[in-house]
């Protein structure tokens, strides 16, 4: 008899489906309008790492997110290597959570300063001052063909045609080869690497536990890697019924929505709303629905549950 558990494998299997050690980075990149975003990540693993003539990264992450357009548009990204430190990682969730790059860059807690490749270049974004090391890298957009994806087409995810490893490769989600351009060390960091490592030379890293809930990010501290700790999910702001309204008038041409209907949907993120309303119409139109109630978004959320749990 086998002392293992068959457990079912779903979506985001490395954050529901297993416990699985991840680093934690903060991703910047640059905006259309020159602006800083930074995105939390941990799908972030090496990609060439011998017998190339380059060095590469492999970054997994939204199609729908702010990270995902600007490299699209612009291809060129800092990984920034955050230290174990309680306010840094709350920060690290608050980047990863969905959401427009100036709501959260207004309270950015780091310190940002010009990278070494390319200071100059107005594309090239700024690196964390407070990163123990950071990978300035561009994206290699010509694998695969990457390059033919544009940001414009991407909305409600992109409706494909999907590439296997590199550029968009499903409706939401896209896979970047990074190549490596710099690896920046800070000092103390560098003197171990060329003197010789001993053990307590190591930087303090935050790990990424792998698993999430609805609730809390789970990580685990340096250099005791005790227990787990838990690090709550920013709360969802509450969207104004009028901007969800003007999203919902633009779902569909005959199906429509009640206020009531539209009240449930007032801590979906932005990101998701059309997605979900979207799920509303469709559900809609396969029951001859043409105004969706209160009564109606219950039994569609009823109808999701039981195939989640189906699954």
């Amino acid at each position: 008899m086998s002392s293992f558990k068959d457990l079912r494998i779903v979506d985001n299997f490395y954050q529901t489906s297993a416990f699985y050690p991840m680093p934690t980075v903060c991703i910047s990149t640059i905006n259309d309008d020159g602006s800083l975003n930074i995105g939390s990540y941990s799908l972030v693993f090496p990609y060439y790492i011998a017998g190339k003539e380059r060095y590469a990264m492999l970054l997994e992450c939204r199609n729908t997110s702010n990270t995902c357009y600007n490299l699209l548009q612009r291809g060129k990204c800092a990984i920034n290597f955050i230290p174990d430190d309680k306010k840094y990682f709350k920060e690290a969730v608050r980047f990863g959570f969905p959401g427009p790059s100036e709501e959260k860059m207004g309270k950015n807690l780091f310190t940002m300063e010009k990278g070494q490749t390319d200071p100059d270049d107005p594309e090239r974004p700024p690196v964390i001052a407070e990163a123990f090391q950071v990978f300035e890298c561009t994206w290699d957009k010509d694998l695969e063909d990457g390059g033919k994806y544009k940001a414009a087409d991407i909305d409600d995810g992109h409706p494909g045609p999907y590439n296997n490893f590199n550029g968009i490769t499903s409706k939401y989600g896209a896979h970047f080869i990074l190549n490596i351009d710099k690896i920046l060390m800070k000092e103390q960091y560098y003197n171990a690497i060329v003197n010789g490592v001993k053990k307590g030379d190591f930087p303090p890293v935050p790990v990424d536990y792998g698993y999430r809930d609805s609730t809390n990010f789970w990580y685990t501290r340096f250099p005791k890697l005790s227990k787990p700790i838990a690090e709550p999910i920013p709360a969802p702001k509450e969207v104004d019924i009028s901007s969800i309204r003007y999203a919902a008038d633009r779902c569909d041409d005959v199906v429509k929505f009640t206020d009531e209907a539209l009240a449930n949907f007032v801590k979906v993120p932005r990101p998701f709303l059309k997605t979900v309303l979207n799920g509303c119409v469709t559900w809609a139109k396969e029951n001859d629905v043409t105004l969706i109630t209160d009564e109606h978004v219950k039994i569609i959320n009823d109808k999701r549950k039981q195939e989640k749990e189906k699954r």
